[in-house]
């Protein structure tokens, strides 16, 4: 491999970051990643920390995880790709098509479309809402409703339906008929309303009250991520998502649970749909589904919807997908890795684990610009601000403490405001406590 200098140099000129100014690289060269082992990470300087960002949501199983490894060299010596578009197919989709269905039958989804990854998935879901609407009868249910927050990719309909307008000015006007109503966000919220159930209620009333307004006859579905990550690691009361459901289910509105972040223990649980009991009618997935070491997502779909494509003659057929949708070595990687993620339970060891890093975070609390703390499993989040009475949002004093950090041996997430903790789920108990220490670190030199 050509030497860092070079690398840096070439990065400069051709090379343009998801996320990033083009001009960004040069004055503010990006950390190449050389290595992995485990949860840490080995740098271009040979600085090694601990990934306390798990590469970005989806490395749960670490960067060591020899099965995944060895399914995806043997796939690649039997089959290296092959279309699963009408007409053919391969084993390794079929049967990970059977597997998904077994891990989420709890759900009542029991259909997986295959995808290439989290956006893709979102677009699909998006269209499979409309579409089954259609085929039922109803085809003047066309508008989505998100939260304020919420990230759901990057493609066209899911950057319509994504919260944040950074995500969204650049490119609007996107697709229409797109509302959003506020994320039971307890520490910013139009009635700066603290208690998290009391917030919760408020939230769910604004959602029917847009319905209700939007008309229901015209609204496809209501789609959220059940913890949302990307805005900040918000995590609602168990009563919101259940909340969501019966004024979906009473106006016949689809819930889409976008668990491309949650999905396969992150949380703590499964998916972040059953820790509230909660049966979507579609869910994305990605990220984990591979531990990030191949390009993956998949759509599962309920048997309520499943009906209504299945025996639909003609309308049924779905006239969308990917040149990768199935592809044989990421359903390899995919099989292996839902293998060792059920052997391992890592959805426990998120729990425990998890429980111990939010602990130690809430002690970070006596650095003055820590203006919050907040998590479930393993993803957690600082808000770091100024001013803690006026909350004003600091994203440049969270750059220096996340490079401060990264120095004492963490990389963590720097994302306006918020600095994210998101590890692999085999994260020891004293690999987390090394994370909350360099943060501690991090915030006494910079903060």
């Amino acid at each position: 491999m050509r030497d860092d200098n070079f690398l840096s140099e070439m990065n400069a000129r051709h090379l343009w970051h998801p996320f990033g100014h083009p001009g960004e690289a040069r004055a503010n060269p990006p950390k190449i990643i050389r290595r992995a082992e485990g949860v840490r990470i080995t740098d271009e300087a040979g600085h090694t920390t601990i990934d306390g960002v798990g590469g970005l949501w989806c490395v749960n199983l670490g960067y060591s995880c020899q099965p995944i490894k060895d399914a995806v060299a043997a796939q690649l010596a039997e089959l290296p790709y092959y279309s699963a578009f009408k007409g053919t197919t391969n084993g390794p989709a079929i049967e990970l098509s059977v597997e998904l269905a077994r891990w989420f039958g709890p759900e009542g989804l029991t259909r997986a479309f295959l995808t290439s990854g989290g956006s893709d998935a979102v677009d699909t879901a998006l269209k499979l809402a409309r579409q089954y609407h259609k085929l039922n009868g109803e085809p003047g249910r066309t508008k989505f409703v998100a939260l304020t927050k919420a990230y759901h990719g990057t493609h066209w309909g899911g950057a319509a339906v994504n919260g944040n307008p950074l995500f969204r000015a650049p490119y609007e006007p996107h697709l229409s008929g797109t509302f959003h109503v506020p994320s039971p966000y307890a520490y910013r919220n139009p009635w700066d309303e603290t208690d998290p159930e009391r917030l919760s209620a408020l939230c769910l009333r604004m959602l029917e009250e847009q319905i209700v307004f939007q008309d229901p006859a015209t609204v496809a579905a209501f789609i959220l991520e059940p913890v949302q990550g990307a805005g900040g690691v918000i995590v609602p009361p168990e009563s919101f998502l259940r909340g969501a459901r019966e004024i979906c289910d009473r106006h016949g509105v689809l819930l889409i649970a976008d668990e491309v972040i949650s999905g396969f223990g992150r949380t703590g649980h499964v998916c972040a749909s059953r820790r509230s009991g909660v049966r979507p009618d579609l869910m994305t997935l990605a990220k984990a589904l591979t531990s990030g070491y191949f390009p993956m997502g998949a759509v599962m779909v309920s048997e309520r919807l499943a009906d209504a494509f299945e025996h639909e003659e003609t309308g049924g057929m779905i006239p969308t997908g990917y040149t990768y949708s199935g592809h044989p070595v990421g359903c390899a990687a995919a099989l292996a890795c839902l293998a060792e993620t059920e052997r391992l339970k890592v959805w426990e060891n998120a729990a425990s684990t998890g429980a111990r890093v939010l602990a130690g975070l809430e002690g970070l609390r006596r650095h003055a610009c820590v203006g919050d703390v907040r998590g479930i499993g393993l993803m957690c989040a600082l808000e770091i601000v100024s001013d803690r009475d006026a909350k004003t949002a600091d994203p440049a004093r969270a750059g220096r403490i996340f490079e401060a950090a990264y120095r004492a041996g963490a990389m963590v997430r720097w994302s306006g405001a918020n600095l994210v903790v998101s590890p692999p789920l085999t994260l020891t108990p004293a690999e987390g406590d090394a994370i909350v220490a360099a943060l501690d670190q991090g915030l006494s030199e910079a903060g």
